[in-house]
């Protein structure tokens, strides 16, 4: 028999993803990985047109399809399965009837069974007035919609019929640990009860008596455990993966890609592909303030051992020059020419490459930020002589690291001992004048090609 292998799977947004780990003498090593979309949108009646829901059904499918697609005989040496996938979200299901397991294939498989639609992280059903009418949580994180504790409220308040059908929660990644070890009551990691709020990171714990007063139904909530510990040991032999190989209690995903590549407590992680992340760790024995900072964009989100990550999150990245791109190509179809927006890219960081400077000045939050959502982009300084494609593009990019910088200072990730940044993501990778950008404006050495993968994250964690 081979060498002892590792599955880590990820359940994200748009796809899941599975990667086997093997340990050689240098440490561990990607054997093999596949990704299948999910293409599990679903429309939401009831909370449309805010809602985001996917459904489980196709999630769990495209979840068997990328096993059924991972050599055998190296599934059958796996040892122990890594889980992450995406947080907020919450899934409802009947814990005996959670999934079905039928004999498909070289090994058992499970289906989804009475199991309610995900309603995800995206989720827009909670307005900012529902929210303002539920009890003020005792926990470092601010709620927002989308969140799982908040959606649940959604439900008791606008449809409590529903809830009665179901006597388990979840994220998703939790439901699919549940099913794996077939345990009566789903069991969470601080990492997502974190994510889905009402939960106190210090005393590891919900705040019971705040939504019991409200009404909330607590026997939905998860028991809570430490990331890294294990949840249980597989009921079937899964895929031909051996029936008692230990799981993990369900991580996050931002978690689980900071895990795959941050290597020294001196290393930030910088990524820009849709949105964009700067990350830094805190340091040992941080803990997160009793209430959030509702001005501040720095979040804190629990890591591993006790520890903590300090997170400046921005909703424009990538997103941003897309848009850009997408105005640029309906500008020319509505002066009658054709061009493909993929044919626009290359051109216009070509362009940005040979104007080194711009005094233009772009504000691009076109997509506003969580702790500003009114404050939208701006362009300033426009002078005749420098409007350029590849001035305006070089000033974009430009401004997209600028805004990423103002929300954690370099002034404050000096001090707090970083050295050395590492660039993850699609669109640093794809943009020269975007890693220019970043190491003009940062003065730390930055490194890319450190690919950023959850999947791998949560089987180097197990």
């Amino acid at each position: 028999s081979g060498p002892a292998c590792v599955l880590g799977i990820d359940l994200g947004t748009t796809s899941v993803k599975a990667a086997l780990v093997t340990g050689t003498e240098r440490g561990l090593a990607l054997a093999q990985s596949c990704s299948r979309e999910t293409q599990a949108h679903s429309d939401s009646p009831e909370a449309a047109p805010q809602g985001m829901e996917q459904d489980v059904q196709k999630i769990i499918r495209a979840l068997n399809e990328c096993l059924a697609a991972l050599p055998q005989q190296q599934l059958q040496q796996v040892t122990h399965i890594g889980i992450s996938g995406q947080m907020h979200g919450v899934v409802f299901w009947k814990s005996d009837k959670g999934c079905r397991w039928s004999e498909s294939g070289p090994g058992p498989a499970f289906e989804a069974g009475r199991v309610s639609p995900l309603v995800t992280w995206q989720d827009g059903r909670c307005s900012p007035s529902f929210l303002s009418s539920l009890p003020v949580p005792q926990s470092h994180v601010s709620l927002a919609t989308g969140f799982g504790c908040a959606t649940v409220y959604w439900y008791l308040k606008k449809s409590p019929d529903f809830l009665k059908a179901y006597d388990a929660a979840g994220t998703i990644q939790d439901y699919v640990v549940a099913m794996l070890c077939g345990l009566k009551k789903p069991l969470m990691s601080v990492q997502n009860a974190a994510s889905w709020g009402y939960f106190n990171c210090r005393n590891k714990s919900w705040n019971t008596d705040i939504l019991k007063k409200s009404g909330f139904p607590v026997h939905l909530l998860p028991e809570v455990g430490d990331p890294g510990s294990i949840a249980g040991r597989t009921t079937c032999a899964w895929h031909g993966i051996p029936k008692g190989a230990k799981v993990g209690i369900a991580l996050g995903d931002f978690q689980c890609s900071v895990y795959s590549c941050l290597t020294e407590r001196t290393d930030a992680v910088l990524n820009i592909s849709t949105s964009a992340q700067l990350t830094i760790s805190m340091p040992l024995g941080f803990q997160p303030p009793e209430t959030p900072d509702p001005s501040s964009a720095v979040t804190y989100f629990p890591y591993f051992n006790g520890d903590y990550l300090a997170v400046a999150a921005s909703l424009n990245g990538g997103n941003v020059l897309a848009t850009f791109v997408g105005m640029v190509a309906q500008w020319t179809q509505e002066l009658g020419l054709q061009i493909q927006e993929s044919a626009i890219y290359p051109r216009i960081i070509q362009a940005a490459l040979a104007q080194k400077h711009s005094r233009l000045s772009v504000h691009p939050t076109i997509f506003g930020e969580r702790h500003l959502p009114e404050q939208l982009a701006s362009v300033s300084s426009i002078g005749a002589s420098e409007l350029s494609l590849g001035h305006v593009t070089r000033a974009l990019c430009r401004g997209l690291v600028e805004n990423l910088c103002s929300l954690f200072p370099v002034q404050h990730l000096q001090e707090m001992g970083v050295r050395r940044i590492l660039g993850s993501g699609s669109a640093l990778a794809r943009n020269e004048v975007l890693r220019q950008e970043v190491e003009r404006i940062f003065p730390f050495p930055v490194v890319y090609g450190k690919d950023v993968d959850a999947a791998v994250g949560a089987a180097m964690v197990m």
